[in-house]
């Protein structure tokens, strides 16, 4: 499919080894960082040979998380970027631009806050403190990546849907909303098991023939996902809450 890996997608249904995949990105990640904090502290103690030892072993395991993270996101494994079109390179982009927005706004609008409230309940100030610090951080980033999406056009409707989502509620944590109203069920939207594209009925799929208006249901059945490729098959009804199913960060 047009440069993009075409290896079948994990089964969803298992989430066991979509749980430990998840555990295995973030425990080589965090290897990663914690070897280049010790590559650092060898260089400033004088010894240059631990600390190569420190930053080569850090290489491997981010090429490790890779690996996990190509599993866990096939939709953004490019086998042959000279074989992507236009429109596939920017849905890639647009994919990659989503995951650190959601990423971000939940770091600041549910991780750091739950974080920051726990550490002053066990009146720990610098460590209150440090996620304060990173509450502003994640809140900055998520809006420099919000703007970079809508400087280079990659805005998509999935994108502000999060956006709103998140929006409802950071509301409710300031007590001007009720949180669950960002788990209402949408009616007429399914979204892609794979690549967790939505499809919207008002707009509908014109480059693959599917008119603006067109149900779900009256999609033939051989349609295939315009981001992933994969089948109708793959689609489930929308709701909130399925982004928790396909291993996506919600609040």
């Amino acid at each position: 499919m047009d440069g993009v890996n075409v290896s079948p997608p994990m089964d969803l249904s298992l989430p066991r080894t979509h749980a430990n995949l998840e555990a295995a990105f973030g425990g080589e990640s965090m290897a990663n960082r914690k070897y280049l904090f010790f590559a650092e502290v060898a260089k400033t103690l004088g010894h240059q040979d631990l600390a190569k030892l420190f930053r080569d072993t850090a290489v491997q395991e981010t090429e490790h998380a890779f690996a996990h993270f190509r599993l866990l996101h096939p939709e953004l494994v490019v086998e042959d970027p000279q074989a992507l079109t236009p429109e596939r390179s920017q849905a890639l982009l647009s994919r990659c631009l989503e995951l650190a927005i959601e990423g971000e706004t939940y770091e600041y609008t549910t991780m750091y806050p739950e974080f920051a409230a726990a550490a002053r309940s066990d009146r720990d100030a610098a460590a209150a403190a440090e996620f304060d610090e990173q509450i502003a951080e994640s809140r900055e980033h998520a809006g420099i990546f919000k703007k970079a999406a809508s400087n280079f056009g990659f805005l998509t409707s999935i994108e502000h849907h999060h956006a709103e989502r998140y929006g409802v509620a950071l509301a409710a944590l300031e007590g001007k909303g009720d949180a669950a109203e960002a788990d209402d069920p949408v009616p007429g939207l399914w979204i892609c098991r794979v690549c967790s594209m939505i499809y919207d009925p008002a707009k509908g799929d014109t480059d693959s023939g599917i008119a603006p208006g067109t149900p779900f249901e009256d999609i033939p059945d051989d349609w295939e996902c315009p981001i992933c490729g994969a089948r109708k098959a793959g689609f489930i009804p929308y709701r909130p809450s399925t982004l928790q199913q396909l291993g996506l960060q919600t609040v």
